[in-house]
């Protein structure tokens, strides 16, 4: 004789209490991005209007009166008073080297307070973490100094060199993310007649990829942004980088033309932030993983 089962009333499904659970959590995220992403949608709306449109209405008019012109974002690479494909190029040229002299010099520093033992390595180490504490601007008039007397003024070399010499906060994360390797590994290493810079090489380096692409993300969208190093060491606009070539972009494009010129002002806002977003889409599962297993390991 088989028993009935009593219906169980849907409120008091533990399924359906999830489904609605989930919904709203996606519905809030969903209404989050959307706000965040507001200032974005909008430079984008403003970059693709026409000449002479104004973009500053009330209400905001969120999409262009006539027609859309994508070709203001070719324009801005030639614009006739300022192109900005050479300080594209420039920024591109100190973000590669930026980028090598990061992640080269940090492990191999980071590798030697890890891995080594010599004396006076934590000293040494306190000492450069002790270097943190220092605010940047209180180095801005010493670096000038410094940068000044070799003759570098004027020139690329005080805006990636340093990068070749290690960072405190980098050695301080890479550091801490080696030590968590068991010591087990340099001993076999040793055994199969490997020397530090074998173990560095083929071992330690490997094993680093999380916090080593953590570091060339930072040190991708620092060198990208930066403003201060490039406005205070350049002197000849065909060396500007793109933080510094906006403005005077921006400058140049509202005193030479007579019309209203945001259009182009945000096109070209909007193409210096693309790069960092297409970077981050593609390197967001390594980001974010590198990022976790850094604090958990350090």
């Amino acid at each position: 004789m088989t028993q009935k089962l009593s219906a169980v009333p849907l409120w008091q499904d533990r399924r359906f209490r999830g489904a609605i659970f989930n919904f709203f959590i996606y519905a809030i995220l969903i209404a989050v991005g959307a706000i965040i992403l507001l200032p974005l949608s909008w430079m984008l709306t403003a970059a693709l209007r026409g000449e002479g449109e104004t973009v500053f209405t009330v209400p905001t008019s969120w999409f262009p009166t006539e027609s859309f012109h994508f070709e203001n974002f070719a324009r801005i690479l030639t614009y006739e008073s300022y192109p900005l494909w050479r300080p594209t190029l420039n920024t591109l040229f100190l973000v590669t080297l930026n980028v090598i002299g990061t992640v080269l010099s940090n492990s191999l520093i980071a590798f030697a307070f890890a891995r080594l033992r010599f004396p006076g390595r934590d000293l040494l180490f306190r000492i450069i973490v002790f270097t943190m504490l220092l605010p940047g601007a209180a180095l801005l008039i010493p670096s000038f100094l410094l940068f000044n007397q070799l003759g570098w003024y004027g020139t690329y070399y005080p805006l990636w060199v340093p990068a070749f010499f290690g960072n405190a906060w980098s050695i301080f994360i890479t550091r801490q993310y080696m030590r968590s390797f068991p010591r087990d590994l340099d001993d076999a290493a040793r055994i199969d007649g490997c020397g530090y810079f074998g173990i560095y090489r083929h071992i330690i380096l490997p094993m680093s990829k999380p916090v080593l692409t953590v570091l060339a993300v930072f040190t991708i969208v620092g060198v990208w942004n930066d403003f201060t190093g490039p406005l205070i060491y350049l002197s000849n606009s065909d060396q500007f980088t793109l933080a510094i070539a906006l403005d005077y972009f921006r400058r140049s494009a509202f005193s030479t033309m007579s019309v209203n010129t945001t259009n182009l002002v945000m096109a070209a806002s909007l193409l210096s932030v693309l790069p960092i977003l297409i970077l981050y889409f593609f390197l967001q599962e390594y980001l974010i993983g590198g990022i976790a297993s850094v604090g958990l390991k350090g």
